[in-house]
């Protein structure tokens, strides 16, 4: 039949949606105007498909399978059917069951009875996969629609993104002509907003409060003062027992407190004005007690070793140079460019890197150290890899030769681009 079909699953284009507009996955952060929702959707899947739209079918999930406020209004309106999954509760959260088995037996049904030529899904789970693929052996064109993920990636199941024959993103202009936020009668600042973030801050940068009465250092015994009434022990054979003496033992987190944050450590003047430490220091040391190391030979102080800073160490990270547009780009890219040879993988990232930070007489800092790349660097361009299946894990050990093969990539493709690399890397 010349109709097209559209499935919504309703927890991906609500929480989308919600994560988009408020940055909260949560629906309750959003409003939805569902009539104006549904033509929308009607109108843009006849655009895309050039064909009448038959139905379109809302998924969802409500406790017990009753229908609530949002569905009833949905179910009335012209040319919906709403299909409603269970709600339950497992260890504290909502989650949803059957909604992703009837999308699945409904997208086959269609597709086997002829009832349409294209369906559109809106969903991001792979467990449709199947379906979608029974559907494609029966001759229906898939198109799969996506909306704009908040943080610039993808939010899709990427088996569904390469078995799909048209795929389409709904951005934030189309989802705010149906989508709103709600507004909170809350006192306190949304989670997420700057308002939030600013009241978070002001609470972990506040200086802990001790007490006031807090000795410098507290002795190991403390006795009450003779003005305090001292609770004597219970009698034993008639004689009262006198009163134990109450002991106080200081936590770390008390020591730590005690440690000025301006005051420098110094050893006491005790006569080892040479900075040496022993065993008859008892620990003590100018601005507080210190935690320190122990060995055989006495109490020896470990300074904390100094981290290697290089000039490549300060240039900004290929994430930190990339925009959301360029993000969904690279990820276009991966999936249907990029073979994954690790050689090529790390020319691939050299190449944006390169590119994006725009001056590449930047980069002339990174030869005097090669063949080491930058800490930061270094580790988003494995992770980058690991996207590809490169350095999985073979034989209980992690494959050196793919490491080598990427950095080598990354180095070559460099060399190419940055003055002066073609003397530094050899080929």
């Amino acid at each position: 039949m010349d109709r097209c079909v559209v499935l919504v699953d309703a927890g991906y284009l609500l929480g989308a949606a919600a994560s988009l507009l408020a940055g909260d996955p949560s629906r309750s952060r959003v409003t939805v105007d569902h009539t104006a929702l549904i033509t929308a959707l009607r109108e843009r899947a006849e655009a895309e498909t050039g064909l009448p739209l038959l139905r379109i079918y809302w998924f969802d999930a409500a406790p017990d399978r009753r229908p609530m406020p949002e569905h009833r209004r949905l179910r009335v309106l012209p040319r919906v059917t709403v299909r409603l999954g269970a709600l339950t509760r497992a260890e504290g959260r909502w989650v949803q069951k059957g909604v992703d088995a009837a999308m699945h037996a409904e997208l086959s049904e269609l597709a086997r009875n002829r009832a349409c030529a294209d369906v559109v899904l809106i969903t991001g789970d792979g467990d449709l996969l199947p379906g979608m693929m029974t559907a494609k052996e029966h001759g229906v064109a898939v198109h799969l629609w996506a909306l704009q993920a908040a943080d610039g990636d993808f939010n899709q199941s990427e088996d569904l993104v390469g078995e799909a024959d048209e795929r389409r993103v709904l951005d934030r202009e189309w989802i705010e002509g149906s989508f709103s936020l709600r507004e909170s009668s809350s006192v306190f600042p949304a989670p997420g907003s700057g308002a939030a973030r600013q009241e978070i801050a002001k609470i972990l940068a506040a200086p802990p409060a001790l007490p006031a009465a807090l000795p410098t250092v507290v002795p190991a015994v403390v006795r009450p003062a003779a003005a305090e009434a001292v609770p004597e022990a219970p009698a034993t054979n008639g004689r009262p027992q006198p009163a134990a003496a109450l002991r106080v033992v200081p936590t770390p987190k008390d020591l730590a407190g005690r440690v000025s944050a301006v005051t420098p450590i110094t050893p006491v003047a005790n006569g080892l004005a040479n900075g040496h430490t022993n065993g008859h220091t008892n620990g003590h040391l100018a601005g507080g007690p210190v935690l320190r190391w122990s060995s055989d030979r006495g109490w020896v102080d470990r300074p904390a070793p100094e981290p290697s800073v290089t000039a490549g160490d300060s240039l900004p990270t290929l994430a930190q140079l990339t925009t959301a547009e360029q993000r969904w780009a690279d990820r276009e890219e991966d999936i249907t460019t990029i073979g994954g040879d690790a050689h090529e993988v790390g020319q691939v990232f050299a190449r944006r890197w390169s590119d994006r930070l725009g001056d590449v007489e930047r980069l002339t800092v990174l030869w005097p150290d090669y063949p080491r790349i930058p800490h930061r660097v270094d580790g988003e361009l494995l992770r980058y890899a690991a996207r590809f299946g490169l350095l999985a894990h073979k034989d209980d050990q992690i494959d050196e030769h793919d490491r080598y093969a990427i950095r080598a990539g990354f180095w070559k493709e460099l060399a190419a681009r940055v003055p002066g690399g073609s003397m530094v890397v050899d080929d």
